[in-house]
């Protein structure tokens, strides 16, 4: 068993917002990377993709999904299931942002839409 203390997890700013890495396989050796997304106000991730599936759950705020050519409005509680090789953004909402936790397979490559390889995100490493 692993314990990854609070003051250990590996934190990782973007334009959008900071990913909070809870485990993976370079923080305490699992099999699939968990994060926490906290996302700033009206903010914009960019349009990619990952070769394997993702598990966003909201846990606060609300945001607009846009994946494989859909939007979904999405709050806490909601979760969506993006499928690998689904294109997908995450827009924030402009009030509050929001917060997920997020979970995919150790070692999920992001690709951009050109599908040029962007590799392994570092809050999934």
């Amino acid at each position: 068993m692993t314990v990854i203390r609070d003051a250990d997890a590996r934190r990782s700013e973007t334009p959008g917002g900071v990913m909070t890495t809870f485990a993976s396989p370079t923080q305490g050796g699992a099999a699939r990377s968990f994060w926490r997304v906290d996302a700033r106000p009206g903010a914009a991730g960019p349009v990619h993709d990952f070769d394997r599936e993702q598990i966003w759950s909201w846990v606060a705020g609300t945001a607009t999904v846009e994946l494989g050519g859909e939007r979904f409005a999405v709050a806490a509680g909601d979760t969506v299931v993006m499928p690998a090789r689904t294109p997908r953004r995450v827009l924030a909402g402009p009030d509050a942002g929001y917060t997920a936790l997020v979970t995919a397979p150790a070692g999920a490559r992001a690709s951009t839409p050109e599908g040029g390889d962007a590799g392994v995100p570092p809050w999934i490493v």
